[in-house]
Formats: C-alpha cells, structure tokens, sequence
C-alpha cells in the first residue's frame, strides 16, 4: 500500500510538473490570491484560455496559452475558462471563491490530440473548484447580481467548432449573452465613459487630456454629446452634470473592461524570484545563441541559416519556442523594424539585425545585436553602431530605480540626435525621429512586451533597453549611411542596488563583437550534403 501510495504521489508531482513548467502550483495560487485582494467588492473575473489558430486546412498551429490565463493557473489546455471571486461563494461542498472549467476526458480525441486531464488530477493544482466547460453555462446565469464582471473584451478571431457545443467560441457567446453585451459595441466609447466616472475635482484637467487623447485617434467621439460637454465646460455643474449622464449611459451594463486589464498590469510588471530566475534561463540561452552566431557567421549564410542556428540553440538548452517570431535582417531588412520573413539569400558584407528570445516555461528573452556578416565593421557602420551603444550603455546605467520610462527615452534620444546632426545626417534635433522611430524600453515576461504602466522603475521589473538608428535606401542623407540598421538590445533587471544586464554575456562594444567572431566555430565541421534540384 505504501508503494501504490508513493507511486500516485511521483505521478502526481510529475503531472504538476509538466502543467507548470519550474513553477509550482502554490505560485499560481498565490497570483490568484494576490489578484483577488485587488479586485471591487461584489465582483467577479472570467479570463479565458486562448483560441486555437488554424494554420491551413485541417492543421492548426501548435497552441500557445494566453499569458494572462496562464499567469493565474499555469494551465495549458485549450477551451478553457477561470472564474475569480472576490467574495465567497458556497455550493453543496461548502465555501469556494474560484473555480477553472476545463476539456473533458474524451478517449478517442485524446488518440489524436494528446491527454486530458481528470478533474480530480487537476484539483491537485491547487484549484478549489474544477469541473468540465459544459457547467460554465449554468454558472454565469446569475451573473446580473454582481456590481462588476471583470473581462478583457472579446476579439472576433476564433473559429467556431461546430462539432463542439462548448468550445471556446460558444463559451464566449453564452457570456456575451448573460452580461448583455452589445453586438454594436463602441471600446472606445465605453472607455472615455469610464475616464470621464473616475473624475474629480483633482484629475479633471489631466482625465480631459487622456479624453482628447482618445478624440484623436477616433474624431467620431467628438459627436457624442456627452464627450462634448465634458470637454467644452469645466463649471463645477456641468461636470456633475455629465457624470450623472455617463453614469445613466452605461446603466444597463455591470461589465467592466478596464479594471481586470489594470490589475494585470500592476501584478505583472513586478517579477517574483521565480520569475526572474525563469527569465535569466531564457535570457542565458539567447545569449549563448548570439555569440554561437557570431563564431559562425559568414558572407555566404542566408538569413534563414542565421535564424536556424539560434533557434536550434534554444532547443539544445531545452526552449520549447521561441518568445515571438524570429527577426533576422541583412542591409535593407535591418531597417525593417519587424522583418520576419528572413528569405535574403545573400548577406553582401552587410550588417546583420538579429533580434530573437528564447522562450522557456513561457517567460521570454528578447536580445538583439547587429553584427557584419564578413567579421569587420566598415567605417560608416561603425560610426552609427557607436552612436546606439553610447544610447544604450548610458540608458542602462540611467535604470535606477524611481526613475521614469519617459526620461531613459528622452535622455536616447538626445544621444542619437546629437550623434546623427555630428554626422550630417540630419540637420535638426526633431528629424532623429526618422531614425529612431520606436520607443526605447518594453518590460519582459510571458509576453515579450509584457503588460505594465510605464510609469517609473521599480526593483524587480526587467525591462529591454534598445536604441537603434534604421537609415533606408532614398534617405535624405549622404548615400553611404543607406541600408544600415542598427539596433543593439539588452534583458536589463532592475534592483534596489542598481541595474543588472542579464544579457551582458552577448558581445556589445564593436570590438569584442569583432574578436568573437574570428574565433571557430563548433558549426564550421557541420557540411550537409548537396540536394541536386532544379529549384536554385
């Protein structure tokens, strides 16, 4: 009996262990706990798996869990739902305050599709209440009596199963259905109401900015009459006024679009101690995938002989994937912030932009260097790659905790602006623009641009610092700059003591760039044998 007993206990650990990676099932509840004390008296959240994306036919692309459900459950089946109370609930077996719905055993699609899980085995998790999807339609049916359903929204970008009454696609539909949800609703609008309830005497001016801000990038609101009035009149009653017809408008609504979103960014721009530690593998394994490279690389490569060697690193080290699609660009694909088709052929004596992260247990890298694929930078590329690392280097040094996101941008900016009026490249502070079009700083987790606020620093954050300078062919500047993109990106830590490049092991001076690469290679052995086509 001892030996049945310790035998269910090492599959029982073994399970917990391939659902949840190096995390246990305490880390996630915890997250749950944490998630709960945060949320508004009387409500509920219901977070979903992600959808299965069909890759052509009848094959689908291998599924990726939605980071956020994943976050709070470590849960890595699909059609799936979560259900956080805030307050407690009772059913036959007593007080719960947080239940998951999940697939039901099914013999023959487990032949083709892999194992389901029993609601006894996934209750080992940590969960207090588990039961099959088909219960989640009985579940939300009182879902009136709560003051806020907190959701994401929904995106129309699932297929419906038709085999399948409960798949993700009919869950989502029964919960449109028992929140009353619009089939012509405006986000946008919804969202300006909700800024509009949230001020006050104090946030006013600064609520009406984020308003116009919004009035922007959508000129139709202007036509709501309610959006005009609050930004037409500041007279103490006409804004009393207005709230009392926002707050009218959305009466019939007890949906809440905006809170779950912000508690998830409040709780995932902090890392824990395992996460971190997760992260640094992932970070570690892209590096060696970047110096790997290095010692590689030759003129005759492709791109997509580049993006081979780094991936299959990630995979040596036990990477199931990789954080987001791989980026490797040669000459004018530098300059392409998001190339990812990686077709060039022919690397000419150009830089190469290699931007990729190793994902591992769903935590991501994202690292970046731009090397010459002949081993030695020209002139004009090494006068801008010494730019964007005077950029970074000073902007990493600059992470101190407290000190804001907005700030490490601008003090980039004045160095490559500065750097590219030096060369002639631009005669005005205001054309860097042109060159450095896209932000400095992104935070890194289960998402490779993870949720946050991007307010200020705070320890325990890792955050991506990443100048770059991207010069197309017809520029208007000096022909020689034309087809150079640089950009140099490194996994920085943010501690009370100071930053920390986890990424630092990847060569960033151009120098040490270029002592690597003269170095062998454990691929120069590696030929392959020829394949006569007809195809070149």
């Amino acid at each position: 009996m001892k030996k049945l007993f310790f035998a269910i206990y090492l599959l029982s650990l073994t399970f917990a262990q391939s659902q949840n990676g190096k995390l246990s099932p305490r880390f996630y509840k915890d997250k749950r706990d944490v998630f709960r004390e945060k949320m508004p008296e009387n409500s509920v959240a219901v977070l979903f798996s992600a959808p299965i994306r069909n890759r052509a036919n009848d094959v689908d692309y291998v599924f990726h869990q939605d980071p956020n459900f994943f976050y709070l459950t470590g849960w890595h089946q699909p059609h799936s739902v979560l259900m956080i109370y805030k307050n407690p609930q009772v059913d036959e077996l007593g007080s719960f305050n947080e239940k998951i719905y999940i697939l039901e055993r099914d013999e023959y699609k487990e032949l083709w599709n892999g194992k389901r899980y029993s609601l006894e085995a996934v209750k080992k998790l940590g969960f207090e209440r588990v039961n099959t999807r088909k219960y989640f339609m009985d579940d939300i049916s009182n879902l009136s009596t709560y003051d806020k359903v907190l959701i994401f929204g929904f995106n129309n970008d699932i297929r419906n199963q038709e085999d399948d009454p409960f798949d993700l696609f009919d869950l989502k539909a029964a919960l449109k259905k028992a929140i009353n949800f619009p089939s012509s609703f405006n986000r946008e609008l919804y969202t300006v109401y909700q800024h509009i309830l949230e001020a006050d005497d104090d946030s006013i001016e600064s609520i009406r900015e984020e308003v116009k801000a919004h009035v922007q990038l959508d000129s139709t609101l202007i036509e709501d009459e309610i959006i005009k009035q609050f930004l037409l009149y500041s007279n103490n009653d006409f804004f009393t006024e207005v709230k009392t017809k926002t707050a009218f408008a959305l009466r019939n609504y007890n949906f809440d679009l905006v809170t779950l979103p912000q508690i998830m960014k409040d709780m995932r721009e902090i890392k824990s101690d395992d996460e971190i530690e997760l992260i640094k593998k992932a970070v570690a394994i892209s590096v060696i995938g970047q110096k790997e490279v290095m010692k590689a690389m030759h003129a005759d490569m492709t791109e997509r002989e580049i993006q081979g060697i780094h991936e299959f690193v990630y995979r040596k080290y036990g990477a199931a994937d990789e954080g987001y699609p791989s980026i490797v660009g040669a000459g004018e694909n530098s300059c392409v912030l998001h190339y990812t088709e990686n077709e060039k052929k022919e690397l000419d004596n150009q830089l190469v932009l290699m931007d990729l992260g190793a994902e591992f247990y769903g935590f991501t890298a994202d690292v970046t260097r731009t090397i010459p694929s002949n081993g030695i930078y020209s002139q004009a590329q090494r006068e801008l790659y010494e730019i964007v690392y005077e950029a970074q280097e000073k902007a990493i040094q600059a992470s101190q905790v407290g000190i804001s996101f907005d700030s490490l941008y601008k003090l980039s900016y004045e160095i490559v602006s500065s750097g590219l009026m030096r060369l002639g490249i631009i005669d005005d502070i205001s054309d860097a623009r042109i060159y450095y079009p896209h932000g400095l700083s992104h935070h890194i987790g289960l998402d490779v641009h993870d949720p946050g606020n991007y307010v200020d620093l705070a320890a325990d954050m890792v955050i991506t610092i990443e100048p770059g300078i991207y010069i197309p062919a017809g520029s208007s500047c000096d022909p020689k700059w034309w087809n150079i993109g640089i950009r140099i990106e490194d996994d920085i830590l943010i501690t009370e003591n100071g930053p920390v490049n986890l990424s630092e092991g990847a060569p960033r001076k151009w120098q040490e760039v270029e002592l690597l690469m003269k170095q062998e290679s454990i691929l120069d052995a590696f030929i392959l044998p020829k394949i006569e086509t007809l195809i070149k």
